[in-house]
């Protein structure tokens, strides 16, 4: 029997308790890890950050300082709530597919859930390989740049979190190329012969890109940056064309 809209609605709701509940239990445990939260995400500050180890280079360590009376207190809030809705997302995800499905055909339904569960895992893949390599990368080079020795570098915690959440974003989204690639090559709205004929602009767009995201004058930190967006970007053009066939 097919529901009313006000059963739907009812429905939803119930779906955004349950999401909120979970959310709740996992940012009231990150607020009482905050010790192990905060080790983790101040690891990349110092150079015995684990991929500063394989990278090489000098000996440092950014000190980070708070210029507001609340200003620890409210960032220890914000970090356990967004912790907890990460920590959360494989549910929220589960949640929300399970509200829509029934719309859909068991065809849809087999390829939503391949495009939900790719575009997550590549996601997770972006904002892991930013934490471990992009974010130390840039941190490094910024944060012990100086203009002259009568300068003193002292980061603001605001910038530092700021800096670290707006490049885990950027990153996550910027793997999702392939999973979006697939979608419009499913729709016939992307050809591979095009990809391949546009390489070249790909190649100085993604330049662009790695050079906007990380602005160093390092070729090394550059190259590091440009890597994966371009192999991401080829790996779409095979994608693509296995959609064609």
């Amino acid at each position: 029997m097919e529901e009313t809209f006000w059963e739907h609605l009812d429905d939803l709701r119930s779906v955004i308790i349950r999401i909120l509940i979970i959310a709740s239990v996992f940012s009231v445990a990150a607020f009482f890890l905050k010790d192990w939260l905060f080790d983790i995400i101040f690891a990349p500050k110092s150079s015995s950050f684990i991929s500063y180890k394989f990278l090489g280079g000098e000996d440092f360590n950014i000190s980070l300082m708070n210029t507001e009376l609340t200003g620890q207190f409210m960032m220890h809030l914000k970090v356990s709530v967004v912790t907890g809705i990460i920590a959360a997302s494989p549910y929220i995800i589960y949640e929300l597919f399970r509200f829509v499905s029934p719309a859909l055909y068991e065809n849809e339904k087999k390829y939503s859930s391949r495009i939900v569960l790719s575009a997550y895992m590549m996601f997770v893949l972006g904002a892991v390989i930013n934490y471990f390599l992009i974010f130390p990368l840039t941190l490094r080079f910024l944060g012990t740049y100086e203009v002259s020795t009568e300068v003193r570098n002292m980061l603001t915690l605001d910038s530092y979190m700021d800096t670290l959440l707006m490049m885990t974003l950027v990153f996550g989204i910027v793997f999702e190329i392939p999973v979006l690639s697939w979608l419009l090559g499913k729709f016939g709205l992307l050809k591979s012969k095009w990809m391949k004929k546009y390489r070249r602009h790909a190649v100085v767009v993604i330049l662009i890109m790695a050079a906007i995201i990380t602005p160093t004058s390092d070729v090394f930190t550059l190259t590091i940056v440009f890597l994966p967006i371009w192999l991401l970007y080829e790996i779409s053009v095979l994608v693509v064309k296995r959609i064609e066939k």
